[in-house]
């Protein structure tokens, strides 16, 4: 095992630990797997795919538990997308993504903010948290 590959993983234990997460050696490699290649948009079941092709064995059901885990800890953001199609995002910061509708393709908005008005006011007892936008993009049709 090469010393940068030690370090890699140092870093993502510590950031497991800080989270408030006990680092299990899956926790870790998923961990690992997520964060490695900078802000992204999965879904479990290609975190599950990658896990298995890097040759870490777990079950889709831990890939689940893990990124649920990491979602409350403050480590992803969830979006909902497509019905039962939900995507965690690595980039914890308030921002809104674009989908392409039929690849099932997500990505951040780079330009400026967008701007939400006339919010509901929310439930006594209640804020509002966050507001996720998703603009849902198709190919232009030939008219």
């Amino acid at each position: 095992m090469d010393s940068g590959y030690r370090k890699e993983n140092v870093a993502v234990d510590k950031r497991v630990r800080e989270a408030g997460l006990r680092p299990t050696r899956q926790r870790i490699a998923l961990a690992d797997l997520l964060f490695a290649k900078g802000d992204r948009h999965l879904s479990a079941e290609e975190l599950h795919e990658e896990a298995i092709a890097a040759g870490v064995p777990v079950s889709l059901a831990t890939v689940y538990n893990a990124l649920h885990q990491f979602t409350q800890a403050g480590l992803l953001r969830i979006l909902a997308v497509e019905g039962s199609k939900t995507y965690f995002d690595t980039n914890t910061s308030d921002h809104h993504h674009f989908y392409i509708e039929g690849e099932n393709r997500i990505f951040d908005i780079e330009s400026g903010p967008v701007t939400v008005s006339n919010l509901p006011a929310p439930p006594e007892g209640m804020e509002i948290a966050n507001v996720d936008i998703v603009v849902r993009l198709r190919p232009k049709r030939c008219d």
